[in-house]
């Protein structure tokens, strides 16, 4: 059996800027969710679609914030897309999906943990973790159990291979690559001047952050190297505090077992209440005939 791993949060953000505005029975913006719906529901008709869990970032901020000032916040979300982010986990509940809300964690960190429980549960033969976000290539794994990333959007997935051919490093060296390039999307500065290449360089020599020499002598090849050296020397520690940021938690306290994860149909009470508030009753109908067809 395989399991799959939705990053919720994401899939939000893609159904807002790729849905119509639609409003629903109270007057508010639910597009993004009523696309959500659809697209969950796609990915219910495969076949090998049978244990499913969605984490969303219930809010932006995370224990991350407190290590540093400069990590992503809520700040600059549309308020349109904002208004809908409790919709969209009542939703994904509604539908009979194990519902991950991170506060203290974030999404990609429950993802990261649900990759780690399940890929070591007798009878899984693979984790997706559904998501083009770069930060989970470090999650990605051949064996025992492969786990692979899924771009749902693009159908493809990426294995160890393709994170290399992506990123240049290994799955394990993720976090040190994006302490070194940073990450915009989280707020992760990184250090001036390391780009991918140079950086993934460093890290297919030398191995991790910690073992990069500083002289700049040992950096036979690196254009700019006397001077990245220094800004190495400089910001060793900083890169280190990057690191932990990027580095995503495997601990997060998850409940649910493989089995809580089976989907086995909506939960009809709440069905009908969001298909309402969605001012869309023909939900409530695609579900069930989903439900009749898997039996």
């Amino acid at each position: 059996m395989q399991v799959h791993l939705v990053d919720g949060t994401y899939e939000l953000f893609r159904c807002f800027y790729g849905a119509p505005p639609r409003k629903g029975a109270d007057g508010a913006e639910v597009g993004a969710v009523t696309v959500l719906c659809g697209t969950l529901l796609s990915l219910l008709r495969e076949p090998a679609t049978t244990h499913v869990a969605v984490a969303f970032d219930t809010v932006i901020e995370s224990f991350r914030n407190r290590l540093f000032a400069g990590y992503k916040t809520g700040e600059g979300i549309d308020p349109a897309l904002w208004t809908q982010f409790p919709l969209a986990e009542e939703a994904t509940r509604a539908l009979g999906l194990v519902t991950w809300s991170m506060v203290e964690f974030e999404a990609d960190d429950a993802l990261a943990t649900g990759a780690r429980m399940f890929a070591s549960d007798d009878g899984v033969e693979r984790v997706l973790l559904c998501s083009p976000d770069k930060d989970l290539c470090q999650c990605v794994q051949d064996q025992p159990v492969p786990v692979v990333l899924l771009d749902r959007k693009q159908g493809k997935t990426l294995d160890v291979a393709g994170v290399r051919a992506r990123l240049g490093v290994a799955p394990a060296q993720v976090p040190d690559l994006l302490a070194l390039v940073g990450d915009e999307a989280d707020g992760i500065p990184g250090l001036a001047g390391f780009g991918m290449k140079t950086a993934a360089a460093l890290l297919q020599r030398f191995g991790s952050l910690d073992a990069i020499p500083d002289e700049a002598a040992r950096w036979d090849g690196v254009r700019g190297a006397a001077r990245l050296a220094a800004m190495l020397r400089e910001g060793r520690e900083d890169a280190r505090l990057y690191r932990t940021l990027a580095t995503l938690r495997t601990d997060v306290p998850l409940d649910e077992e493989l089995d809580a994860v089976r989907w086995r149909g909506p939960d009809p009470a709440r069905l009908e209440r969001l298909a309402s508030t969605l001012r869309d009753r023909g939900l409530v109908e695609r579900v069930a005939k989903l439900t009749a067809a898997r039996g």
